[in-house]
């Protein structure tokens, strides 16, 4: 287990490259021996950073949770991060893609808790029963690890890759629709560039928020109220450049659109 110092050291590392917009080697690169623990260590220091400055925690997120995300990256299990107030971007608006290094694109399928839960033996009926409403949203990753290569512990280190969020479409209550099955599209410039089902993330998104439930129960915390949570992109990433118009469709719920410029 790293020591505090350590951990503070390498969160400098990241959250520098996180706001600079430049590469860094991969953690175990230097660090080989480095465990989760530590990667998660690093994350929540990371937390208590933007917060000092003025930013605000304003959900969670799973990563690496559908099979063809897990085989893009080559990891094989999820990955779980922060999402913040300076992440969140509005829809039909525009991305700056200077202050990103390697931005790609991502459908989800966004919860809104109405009551906080927690533990490690909820269930899906738990979840949907405690769901507020669900919303479309796209998460826009960026690695900040040179040529977007890394491992799992290195990713969870730079908060699962998050850097930008947008969600869209109307909230729906998750009892009217059947989350297992919803079809969405990613469009780029008009272009379909990629195609999944909501079953892709854990045979069904509630499966996400039951993982991160138990990874925060070990950590003695539990899921609040009122925030956003990301359950994992539905197909593989999908990477942009400037000048790109990115469209995400949902299946009954609506879509998600913005442009990188």
């Amino acid at each position: 287990m790293m020591n505090i110092e350590t951990i503070n050291a390498l969160t400098s590392r990241v959250l520098m490259a996180q706001d600079s917009a430049t590469t860094i080697t991969k953690l175990t690169d230097e660090f080989p021996s480095m465990t989760m623990a530590d990667s998660y260590d690093i994350q929540d220091e990371l937390c208590r950073r933007w917060v000092a400055r003025g930013d605000r925690i304003t959900g969670m997120k799973a990563g690496l949770t559908s099979r063809a995300k897990m085989l893009q990256m080559g990891v094989d299990e999820p990955s779980f991060g922060f999402l913040t107030s300076a992440m969140a971007c509005p829809e039909s608006g525009k991305i700056q893609i200077d202050e990103l290094v390697h931005p790609r694109v991502e459908a989800e399928i966004g919860f809104v808790l109405k009551r906080e839960i927690g533990g490690d033996h909820l269930s899906i009926d738990d979840v949907m029963a405690a769901t507020d409403f669900v919303i479309p949203a796209v998460e826009i990753i960026d690695s900040r690890y040179e040529k977007f290569k890394f491992d799992l512990i290195s990713v969870i280190a730079d908060n699962g890759s998050s850097s930008r969020y947008v969600t869209g479409g109307r909230p729906m209550d998750p009892r009217n629709l059947d989350l297992c099955s919803i079809g969405v599209v990613i469009e780029c410039n008009g272009d379909i560039e990629e195609l999944g089902a909501s079953a892709a993330v854990l045979d069904h998104p509630a499966n996400s928020i039951i993982m991160l439930a138990a990874h925060l129960h070990s950590r003695g915390a539990r899921l609040p109220a009122g925030q956003l949570i990301l359950t994992g992109g539905i197909t593989a990433a999908v990477a942009v450049q400037k000048g790109d118009v990115i469209n995400a469709r949902f299946q009954n719920m609506g879509s998600v659109s913005f442009r990188f410029v």
